[in-house]
């Protein structure tokens, strides 16, 4: 079992930045790969990026890419969003999620449905 905790979230203005922080617990050995998840209120959950937790290597929403970035802290077995140039459709509750598997699948995994264990959510408003 691994247990998620995110934070960092807040209210900000079109243009700012934020970090969101996500903590894992638990059996952390097994994780494959983290994820960050949004959902907006009325809309379905988006996937925004994903990292490999070995290799380090990441893919991203297109529309985020070059706006964010995520990363990974192993040895503290923390992820993170940095997120810059804030829009006010950025506005979600933000999860993050991590999927158990085998560390030699480079596959990335861009479904919710792919992931196993979810954090309680951050929300993130940005004003215009």
């Amino acid at each position: 079992q691994v247990q998620l905790v995110e934070s960092g979230g807040g209210l900000v203005q079109a243009g700012d930045s934020l970090r969101l922080s996500c903590a894992a617990s638990g059996r952390t050995f097994s994780i494959h790969s983290m994820a960050w998840f949004r959902q907006a209120p009325g809309k379905e959950r988006e996937f925004v990026a994903t990292i490999n937790w070995s290799g380090g290597r990441t893919y991203y929403l297109y529309s985020v890419k070059g706006r964010f970035t995520i990363t990974r802290d192993a040895a503290q077995n923390s992820m993170y969003l940095h997120m810059n140039n804030l829009r006010p459709d950025d506005t979600a509750n933000y999860y993050c999620a991590a999927r158990d598997g085998d560390n030699g699948d480079t596959t990335f995994y861009h479904s919710g449905r792919s992931y196993d264990y979810w954090g309680q959510g951050t929300q993130v408003t940005v004003s215009s």
